[in-house]
């Protein structure tokens, strides 16, 4: 098995439709220990079925907009593992309102929010870990082209995705002495609880499959094979990058 016995620590999963739990069930199938968060109590009915259908060995309260909440979920993992293999960070927000309309009009607490909950977490979320990532330790997010075009109603989720992906470089730069990983999935769009948030997100799916070269969706099984490639060895020369899982779609132009 590509993962046998390494540790997994897997950051938002909503549900069994999430691409987190579609990565997390990857992962486990190749051997990986897992272990889940939450950041509301609300959260947390959904999850604790899910870890226990996965085999998760304990699941963790981190608020990831909250510097302290990061730092007391990473005294538990310390405490429970010692030491963390994968990290994957799943996490994304932005207000329904600004998901809409024009981008001019996003508000600055608006901006502020997507920017923290959708970019900035994973940095944080690096930094309270960084001690506790092993060598050859693997760190994947997830992304959207939204961050490199203009993709209807995404609105300032494209911008916050393309700070996201920027950080991914600059901690590429700053983990890679200890050999570890960072990489992130810009995944096409797929049915789940956070995209039901985007206006118009129908026609999306639809343009999709009318201009992919490989003519479909992806499907969340298709993103989570991705991640076992990048947490596993099979990646090992592989940091900083925006691995796409899109059908192609982001290669055709006019």
């Amino acid at each position: 098995m590509l993962l046998e016995g390494r540790k997994a620590l897997v950051f938002g999963v909503a549900n069994e439709r999430s691409i987190a739990y579609a990565v997390a069930r990857e992962l486990k199938a190749q051997g990986a220990r897992l272990a889940f968060s939450y950041a509301s109590d609300a959260v947390k009915k959904r999850i604790e079925p899910i870890s226990e259908e996965l085999g998760g060995e304990f699941i963790i309260k981190a608020d990831l907009s909250d510097d302290a909440a990061v730092a007391e979920a990473a005294d538990v993992v310390r405490e429970k593992w010692g030491d963390v293999d994968i990290i994957i960070h799943s996490v994304a927000f932005a207000n329904r309102e600004d998901l809409k309309g024009r981008f001019i009009e996003t508000s600055r607490d608006g901006f502020k929010l997507a920017l923290d909950v959708s970019a900035f977490s994973l940095v944080a979320v690096c930094r309270a870990f960084e001690d506790m990532l092993s060598e050859h330790g693997s760190v994947i997010t997830m992304t959207y082209h939204g961050s490199q075009k203009v993709i209807t109603n995404y609105n300032v989720m494209g911008v916050a995705k393309a700070a996201l992906e920027a950080s991914v470089r600059y901690l590429a730069a700053d983990l890679g002495a200890k050999g570890v990983r960072v990489n992130a999935i810009s995944a096409g769009p797929i049915k789940t609880l956070a995209s039901s948030g985007i206006s118009g997100f129908k026609s999306i799916l639809s343009t999709i499959e009318e201009r992919a070269p490989l003519g479909r969706n992806v499907s969340q099984e298709d993103v989570g094979r991705a991640a076992l490639y990048l947490a596993s060895d099979l990646a090992s020369g592989t940091t900083g990058e925006v691995i796409y899982v899109d059908s192609g779609y982001n290669i055709m132009g006019i």
